[in-house]
């Protein structure tokens, strides 16, 4: 495809883009709003999850001329059609609105949008045939109308901070002077006498700046319930296209109050750090009589000080790494800045400058006699929540500006006096923890291949021994002790003095070389031939938690052919051999590179039954279906995206339409007891997978719960106690209404689990009785919850806390893990399969995993728990695709992990033992020839299955275009039962030892992680490569780079870019969409709606907020919160103790 011409807009064309509600996807949104930038528009971008109303009073009080959208989680009819009715209820229906979300948004879809009201909705056939470029060459050709020609009476409307009046105003300014002119002069005859306070804020780029004015305006909305903010912001524009980045608000959570308005500007010239509208900009602001307005510059160099200029009080914020102190000389701004504010003031060498700041400030403005703490210069991160430092500076500032302006601005915000202090997830000292496990792990593997050497050597001479003695090959080992040589045994041997002689050297030379040997590698070489013959044994027999386990090592084929499941090598020399166990081994030893258990299950494959869509009963219908007649229940729940981000299910329109699509809806614990409900989920043959991180300790305090509750069923029953059990739920719900079950139960579902309804087992039981099945239940429970908070601001965006929030309410649920003796449940799936699915090639996929896998390691010792106990709780997830490396991710990740964990960190062998759930790539599963993706997602199973995985997920053929239905399911499900019960050489366990590609690719990945490794640790670590977005960066590179190789056909996809049909492999749009019906819908609002009814919920959310204020274990008191609280109530209660995540650009 040739390189298409920009459209040159004919206007100043400002476009507002972003993802949809609960919707983390933005990576094409990224793209799209880089190319519309690139053709000379103004972009105001907002990221990912933004709800209609964020979008539409951002587009109004902006200004724009179009809105363009992403929605890919599903309900974007609702999104699409609230938008343009919200828009127009405004008086905004001129603004335009684009949108796209692949396959997700149907054709017909498409047709009835655009037949609302909706500019365009782009397909990806539309993609194929315009290109990008020529999408938004249409998109900007639409949108390029004249704002601001003419004035209406605008002004009339100022003082009733009519969003709509103030940005058209601001926009005649900038756009048509002559047409503002009139206008503005009144404006600043009103303005006479005008005490609006204005805060002038400037810095160098990177400095933090958006983020500092994002917490001052939280703390200004706190300190004054009755008070209004405005807020100009300024953007540089790009001197050769012309089209500006306007990303403030994109990292600002505050801003979306009817008390704010906010206007951002591009500067629209070149080496100016405002725009030379911003005084008619804040002039206007004034006349909307805004109790304060903030005015925020573009990144300065060292001699700008426009700012103050234009505001009353000026405040100058940098970073601690301004260089050598006589930089400091050079900065114009600290002659005139009334406050300077050193953010990010977790950096190292932060109280140095601090101090240098002080000093030059002192010199600048001969303040010799203030002692040095008094000096208006404050460290502060204003990344982190309800830091000190912010809340001084907040204070001095609104201080200055009384003082200066003599403004009624009278602060009552209760501050404490100490300096910001970083909470620091992994100590600065551990800093390098990543680089020493590269170290550790080199080493291991230069000391082996040391050993290696000395094996050999020994094999060597021994071999000449026994050849100078005589011993046959059948009565060598019998020479061979713990010990050493039976030397005696070998003197008998000779035949004369001289052989004797000679043996003797021979010997003494072996007891020499043995030195060098490790004792412990000498068992291995003499306990081989005791190792062999144990797998060609009838049975192997083994212990696990103190039981043994009994296997039969063979199977037989209808040949009558003897297939092990375990197949060692036929090694001789003990070089050969040491190597083999030091490196590979069989399965169930370390390095546990073949596998973690010397057998696998019988009578549990590794398959999981994965469903989630519609409401609880829907699910639960789906659960019973996959698993009818399987002995081993392992249940994958997928998870509604409202329910992903926290959020309960409501009428508003863009929250109506996801209920219940793409995943379950779940928002309270009877939800998740009619979910899991005819399982007996504290049963050994059953385990739950929870695919959530943001809100996870939630769900898993609901999961919790309705395994705790389903035991107390059976202690009632098997006492004989369900009519007073009856009795008392019946004097409880007295006059209300009591929750549940919607529709029929499904064959197999014997009710376990709808007893309990609307109540927990500590209304009916005892108190001791309750205490003992909560004890016991917990700690017998088998399952996952996702969790991976790292993970989730890498690549998947479902964050909702701030991350020192969210990695603090994981380090809790571990806590509680140990403390109570939770062995079978993993409180985190350290997930590489979303980095995968953003973009990220295998290596990079393993690399950031078990970075970040580390990482936790790293934060849980630091609050002082014991590896021994928490690393059995911790587990991986890995997505599968056809590329060579996929053959070896599980290998190389058990090896690497056992290593470090052995030899860096001391873990005892369970701790070691890395244990994976894999899923089929869905990036490999394409809307053309859609019947091509059961043989990819056959092989990426192979792979898995041949690699020892632990658990399997296989995607539906369908799932590219569709929710997968029972068919589609069923065979994916065969793709497994196929491999595991019919494959032969799956009846082997360890099928790719041995290989010399698969040995190859091991060492080769394994190098590439560790290089990784140390380039994270350059970075600061994983959490300060995230800060520079190293991680995500990285992802969106390998993912442009497959985009760009699959579209120019360079990497052929069968029945994609390459051997299309006659037709030439269209799209394939489904039959049917599986979505949640509006009765499930409206049976989830009416279940949330009677359960805030029967609960009066707020002294319990209280004491949990006091708990985590007071550093207690949060989900000890969530296990509490979560018997009667919806999701959302408790998301809203720990977002004012912990923050929300602060997306970024």
């Amino acid at each position: 495809m040739k390189q298409q011409a920009s459209y040159k807009p004919k206007h100043k064309v400002r476009i507002v883009t972003a993802a949809s509600l609960f919707d983390g996807h933005d990576a094409s949104i990224n793209i799209m709003r880089r190319i519309i930038q690139a053709t000379g528009v103004e972009v105001i971008h907002l990221g990912h999850d933004r709800s209609v109303e964020e979008v539409v009073n951002t587009a109004i009080q902006e200004d724009v001329n179009a809105i363009c959208l992403t929605s890919y989680q599903g309900g974007h009819n609702e999104y699409f059609k609230y938008m343009y009715d919200l828009l127009k209820e405004r008086g905004a229906e001129h603004i335009k609105i684009f949108g796209g979300g692949g396959g997700v948004i149907l054709p017909s879809e498409i047709k009835d949008l655009m037949d609302y009201g909706i500019s365009r909705i782009y397909s990806p056939d539309d993609g194929r045939e315009m290109g990008l470029q020529g999408m938004i060459n249409d998109l900007v050709e639409k949108s390029d109308y004249a704002i601001g020609d003419q004035l209406n009476g605008e002004i009339e409307n100022l003082s009733k901070k009519n969003s709509k009046a103030i940005a058209r105003v601001i926009s005649s300014a900038e756009n048509y002077p002559e047409v503002a002119k009139e206008t503005l002069e009144k404006i600043h005859a009103k303005n006479k006498n005008s005490k609006t306070p204005v805060l002038g804020i400037t810095g160098t780029g990177g400095a933090g700046k958006s983020s500092l004015v994002d917490e001052l305006v939280r703390r200004f909305l706190i300190d004054f319930p009755e008070k209004t903010v405005g807020i100009v912001s300024v953007d540089p524009s790009k001197r050769k296209t012309g089209g500006a980045l306007l990303g403030d608000r994109i990292r600002m959570n505050a801003i979306n109050n009817p008390r704010v308005y906010m206007r951002s500007l591009a500067t629209r010239q070149s080496n100016l750090a405002l725009s030379k509208y911003v005084n008619e900009a804040v002039e206007v602001l004034k006349a909307a009589e805004y109790d304060l307005i903030i005015l925020e510059t573009s990144g300065i160099g060292q001699s700008d000080t426009e700012i103050i200029e234009h505001s009353d009080v000026s405040l100058y914020v940098m970073t601690p790494e301004f260089g050598a102190a006589t930089q400091l000389e050079k900065i114009d701004m600290l002659d005139f800045a009334d406050l300077v504010a050193i953010n990010k003031f977790d950096k190292r060498g932060s109280l140095d400058a601090l101090r240098d700041v002080k000093k030059q400030y002192m010199r600048n403005n001969n303040l010799w006699d203030i002692p040095q703490d008094e000096l208006p210069v404050y460290g502060t991160i204003a990344s982190q929540f309800n830091d000190p430092g912010m809340n001084t500076l907040y204070k001095a500032i609104i201080d200055k500006l009384v003082e200066k302006t003599d403004s009624e601005l009278k602060s009552t915000f209760k501050i404490s006096e100490e300096m910001s202090e970083k909470i620091f997830v992994i100590p600065p000292s551990r800093t390098r923890y990543l680089s020493e496990i590269s170290e550790n792990n080199r080493a291991y593997d230069k000391t082996a291949n040391e050993q290696v050497e000395v094996a050999q050597k020994l094999y060597g001479i021994y071999k000449t021994i026994c050849s100078v003695a005589v011993i046959s090959n059948e009565s060598e080992k019998s020479h061979l002790s713990k010990f050493g040589l039976d030397e005696e045994a070998i003197f008998r041997q000779a035949k004369n003095d001289t052989d004797k002689e000679f043996l003797n050297l021979l010997i003494q030379e072996f007891n020499r070389v043995k030195l060098n040997l490790d004792p412990y590698n000498w068992e291995v070489i003499t306990g081989w031939n005791e190792k062999v013959n144990k797998y060609k044994n009838p049975i192997y027999s083994f212990r696990v938690r103190g039981k043994e386990i009994k296997i039969e090592t063979h199977t037989e084929s209808l040949s009558h052919s003897q297939i092990p499941k375990v197949a060692l090598p036929k090694y001789q020399a003990w070089g050969d051999i040491l190597k083999w166990c030091l490196q590979e081994n069989v399965p169930g030893e370390f390095p546990y590179t073949s596998g973690l258990y010397p057998f696998k299950r019988t009578g549990e494959d590794p398959a999981r039954m994965f469903a989630g869509e519609g409401g609880p009963e829907r699910t639960n219908r789906r659960f019973h279906y996959v698993s009818a007649g399987l002995p081993a229940k392992r249940l994958s729940t997928a998870f509604d995206s409202v329910t992903l981000y926290g959020n309960d299910p409501d009428l508003r329109p863009d929250i109506y339409g996801k209920i219940g699509n793409a995943g379950v809806s779940i928002c309270c614990l009877d939800d998740a007891k009619k979910l899991y409900s005819g399982f007996d989920l504290a049963n050994v043959m059953t385990s739950v997978s929870m695919t959530i991180n943001g809100p996870a300790p939630m769900l898993l305090g609901f999961f919790m719960n309705a395994a705790i509750d389903q035991q107390c069923e059976f202690y009632i029953k098997e006492n004989s106690l369900e009519k007073e059990v009856q009795a008392k739920i019946a004097k409880i719900y007295k006059g209300k209404t009591r929750p549940s079950y919607n529709g029929d139960l499904p064959e197999g579902n014997n009710g376990l689990g709808l007893m309990l309804l609307g109540v927990t087992g500590d209304q009916v039981l005892p108190a001791d009785v309750y205490a003992e099945i909560k004890k016991n239940t917990i700690a017998q429970v088998r399952g996952t919850v996702q969790a991976d908070i790292l993970k989730e601001d890498q690549a998947q965006n479902t964050c909702i806390f701030s991350t020192e929030f969210a990695l603090r309410l994981m380090g809790d649920v571990q806590e509680y893990f140990i403390e109570n003796n939770v062995r079978n449940f993993y409180s985190v799936s350290i997930s590489g399969y979303h980095i995968a699915e953003a973009g990220a090639n295998p290596i990079t996929q393993l690399a950031l995993t078990l970075s970040n896998g580390f990482t936790y390691v790293e934060y849980y010792l630091s609050r002082g728990m014991d590896i021994n106990k928490f690393g059995p709780n911790l587990s991986f997830f890995f997505s599968n695709g056809i590329d060579p490396e996929y053959a070896v991710i599980g290998r190389v990740a058990r090896k690497i992990w056992a290593k470090a964990m052995k030899n860096k960190y001391g873990a005892n062998a369970r701790a070691q033992m890395l244990k994976y759930h894999i899923q089929t790539s869905g990036r490999s599963l394409h809307a053309q020839e859609i019947d091509f993706n059961d043989i990819r997602t056959t092989l990426q199973a192979l792979y898995a299955i041949y690699d020892n995985c632990n658990s399997l997920h296989t995607n539906a053929y369908d799932e590219a275009i569709t929710t997968p239905t029972e068919e589609s399911v069923r065979r994916a499900m065969a793709i497994q039962l196929i491999i595991n019960k019919e494959l032969g050489l799956a009846k082997n366990e360890n099928p790719i030892q041995g290989s010399f590609i698969i040995e190859e690719l091991t060492d080769l990945v394994e190098e590439a992680v560790l290089l990784e490794f140390d380039r994270i640790t350059e970075r600061g670590g994983v959490l300060g490569a995230m800060e520079t977005m190293y991680q995500r960066s990285k992802i969106q590179e390998e993912s442009l780079y497959y985009e760009t190789l699959k579209h120019n056909g360079d990497f052929p996809i069968i029945g994609v870019n390459t051997f299309l049909s006659s037709k030439g492999s269209p799209t394939v749009i489904p039959a049917e969409v599986i979505r949640a019906t509006e009765e499930e819908k409206r049976f989830q609002i009416k279940t949330l709606e009677n359960l805030h009814k029967a609960n009066d919920t707020k002294d319990l959310l209280k004491d949990l907020q006091v708990k985590a204020i007071h550093n207690e274990n949060i989900f000890e008191a969530l296990m509490d919160v979560c018997k009667v609280c919806s999701l959302g109530e408790i998301t809203s209660a720990l977002f004012e103790v912990g923050g929300q995540y602060r997306r970024n650009m």
